[in-house]
């Protein structure tokens, strides 16, 4: 006796998904690209630093997993940070006029330089907590925008 057997094409599509969510995928790596609009005149640098945890977020270019300043090219600006895990990771980035690595602050600690963050959180008084600024990233590329911000 011949058995025949039909494949339900649901089922391929059960099948087909669990092997792209599967642990062996867990591992892709990602790119992230920020583009940065508002900075206004191409004069000086644009410093990044990308954080994976709140520790030391938005300040510690230490704590950062990578830190960068990058000359003014262009307007929008685009920056990529490549080979990233799957995680969530939070991006502070200054224009830096005086090319000094430094978000330069006046007399009472208020930045004279732009400055912007992923998810471009209301700054209301000081900077955000990570988890204001926090972006999930997954997936081979993703790409956000940050609008740079002056308190004066």
């Amino acid at each position: 006796m011949k058995y025949r057997y039909r494949i339900n094409p649901s089922l391929l599509y059960l099948v087909g998904l669990l092997g792209i969510y599967s642990p062996v995928n867990a591992n892709l790596m990602s790119d992230l690209t920020i583009e940065i609009t508002g900075f206004g005149e191409r004069r000086g640098q644009l410093c990044f630093s990308l954080f994976s945890s709140s520790q030391g977020f938005p300040d510690s270019k230490k704590d950062a997993i990578e830190s960068e300043c990058v000359k003014i090219t262009n307007n929008p600006m685009r920056v990529t940070f490549n080979n990233l895990p799957s995680k969530t990771y939070a991006v502070a980035v200054f224009l830096d006029h005086n090319e000094d690595g430094k978000l330069n602050r006046n007399f009472m600690g208020i930045p004279t330089e732009k400055f912007g963050f992923s998810s471009n959180p209301v700054i209301k008084s000081g900077p955000p907590k990570f988890g204001e600024s926090a972006i999930l990233v997954v997936g081979r590329n993703m790409n956000i925008k940050i609008k740079l911000q002056s308190i004066l």
